[in-house]
């Protein structure tokens, strides 16, 4: 069945039955018709509604970004910037999973650590007996690809279960795949991994500098984000997020739910994949600690940190996390970090499910409620 047919069966629904359907099902407005004919001026209103969607803090947030690398010092520009744009890369992948599809998946940082394991391999490292020395940009593709294939391959397991035995598939692959890591040295390295994994220099741009490689995590971070953002208001985002409401119902219209899951498994294992690429070239290095269970579980406390309900919570969840890494060893010892992250997770949590962005959006409505409280006031006057 089409995204077409499915609007029009959607629409044919009761009034009421639409109130009472799950949001991510209603039809989308100004979407496409079901002749498939775009409407004149939809390109124009598609603009136009885009351009309403600003607000003065995505202005705000976009001059900072770009502007942030030439007021700050090289530390907090690669450190802290394009650390935290990799990570939250990585964590995206999470939100997706988990804010539209509704499947938490612990492998993220395992396909990550893949794809910067088959770079190690097929590019270039400190291992000249193991690695293949082909060209970076065919490295790269080679190693996203696989990663992406692998991902698809965690979700064909995975997506068979629901609820706590997805988490368990997902943890048992990541575990395997760290201790396969560690202890093939064939092909992996064994516990050493690999080092010297570089960024390339292009046009005489030498990415191992702070600000040319803060600005290609930048763009990568920024690609992932709208392509996620476009994809959830295209009709497999809308069917991925019916699936994730109301499966049977989504079965029942003909959707084959197996294929849409194991499809975004997929899709989060490319944004992996680029964010551990990046990763690795953040480092210089692989080696099994970097894909452990402690890893594993950061990332997903990053993903909660920020909310995943929507993109944005994935940076900034990493941007708080990569800042209590790097400053709370001030305050307390480093053995003792993870209590540190842990009461800051265990915060957020408890105060907000929806994480940060549950924060502000709580702080927004209470300051709202006393401006729409004195309005009613003067109507009634």
């Amino acid at each position: 069945m089409s995204a077409a047919q499915w609007r029009r069966a959607m629409n044919s629904s009761a009034a009421a039955h639409n109130q009472r359907a799950p949001a991510a099902m209603r039809p989308v407005p100004g979407a496409v018709p079901a002749g498939g004919a775009q409407p004149e001026g939809g390109t124009l209103r598609r603009l136009r509604q885009l351009l309403r969607a600003v607000r003065a803090r995505h202005v705000v947030v976009a001059l900072f970004v770009f502007a942030y690398p030439f007021f700050a010092s090289p530390f907090f520009t690669f450190q802290i910037g394009a650390q935290s744009l990799a990570l939250g890369l990585i964590a995206l992948s999470l939100t997706f999973l988990g804010g539209y599809g509704g499947m938490v998946s612990l492998a993220q940082m395992t396909v990550a650590g893949f794809a910067a394991y088959m770079l190690a391999i097929f590019g270039t490292s400190s291992n000249l007996a193991i690695s293949l020395g082909w060209p970076w940009w065919l490295a790269l593709a080679v190693a996203v690809s696989l990663a992406t294939l692998f991902a698809a391959a965690v979700g064909w397991l995975s997506v068979r279960t629901e609820g706590i035995y997805t988490i368990m598939i997902t943890l048992a692959v990541g575990v395997a795949f760290f201790y396969l890591a560690q202890q093939n040295y064939t092909v992996f390295n064994g516990f050493q991994g690999f080092s010297r994994i570089a960024p390339p220099t292009i046009l005489e741009l030498d990415l191992r500098e702070p600000m040319p490689f803060y600005f290609l995590v930048l763009a990568c971070a920024l690609g992932g984000y709208f392509f996620v953002k476009h994809l959830v208001r295209a009709p497999f985002g809308i069917a991925l997020q019916g699936i994730r409401d109301n499966p049977r119902r989504m079965q029942a219209l003909g959707y084959n739910l197996t294929a849409h899951r194991v499809a975004a498994y997929a899709v989060a294992g490319f944004l992996a994949a680029v964010g551990g690429v990046l990763m690795v070239w953040y480092n210089g290095r692989i080696s099994p600690g970097t894909i452990g269970t402690g890893a594993m579980i950061n990332i997903l406390i990053i993903a909660v940190l920020g909310g995943m309900k929507h993109p944005i919570g994935a940076f900034i969840g990493a941007i708080v996390f990569v800042l209590l890494q790097n400053f709370a060893i001030d305050l307390v010892d480093r053995e003792r970090f993870n209590l540190v992250i842990g009461g800051v997770f265990l915060a957020i949590v408890l105060f907000s499910p929806d994480g940060l962005l549950g924060l502000w959006q709580q702080l927004r409505t209470r300051l709202q409620r006393p401006l729409t409280t004195r309005g009613r006031g003067r109507i009634h006057q």
